[in-house]
């Protein structure tokens, strides 16, 4: 039997789903309600997302508003998005929560470019990991019975070339974001 991909191929899917949502928490100057997704909240007896307690919405580049559809939870919200090492400060304004994303100096922007590089570097690690797994799954394939030395072969080749075009994805990820974080 010749190898079959499906594990290859998810495993690959969840290395570049886990680079991608760790590149979205890269600040890049401009309000996104993406921003908060790290945000975890205590709430009626138990940690929850934000987007789970409140609408947020983004009314433009530098603002973020959120309104909680349970106002007693104000200022648990206030205190969870402070404590979350966004570097964002939230101002409780009557019923809702204001954000102002202050713009990013030209010094934090290269810090965050070198942060993306080193998470782009993280995820292409990652891959080679799942690589190296499936290859070690086709080489012990040689050998049995109906499995050829061209059919391994054949296999490594397009193991190769599924790696290629996943990491062809982070670079392309690694290129959009860092204009991004680049752009004032």
């Amino acid at each position: 039997m010749l190898y079959s991909f499906s594990d290859f191929e998810t495993n690959t899917q969840k290395a570049l789903e886990h680079v991608r949502r760790e590149v979205s928490f890269l600040r890049t100057g401009r309000a996104s309600a993406e921003m908060l997704d790290p945000v975890v909240v205590e709430a009626y007896g138990q940690q929850m997302k934000l987007v789970e307690l409140a609408s947020i919405s983004v009314p433009d580049a530098s603002l973020i508003k959120i309104a909680p559809w349970d106002k007693g939870l104000l200022g648990t919200i206030e205190k969870a998005i402070q404590i979350a090492s966004l570097n964002l400060n939230p101002v409780v304004d009557g019923e809702i929560i204001r954000i102002v994303v202050p713009s990013l100096t030209s010094e934090k922007r290269q810090e965050m470019v070198k942060e993306l590089h080193k998470r782009i570097e993280n995820g292409k690690a990652m891959l080679r990991d799942v690589r190296s797994k499936a290859k070690q799954e086709i080489e012990a394939q040689k050998g049995e019975s109906g499995i050829s030395e061209d059919d391994v072969t054949l296999d490594l080749e397009d193991l190769e070339a599924r790696h290629k075009k996943a990491v062809d994805q982070l670079e392309v990820l690694l290129a959009s974001k860092e204009k991004l974080l680049l752009t004032i």
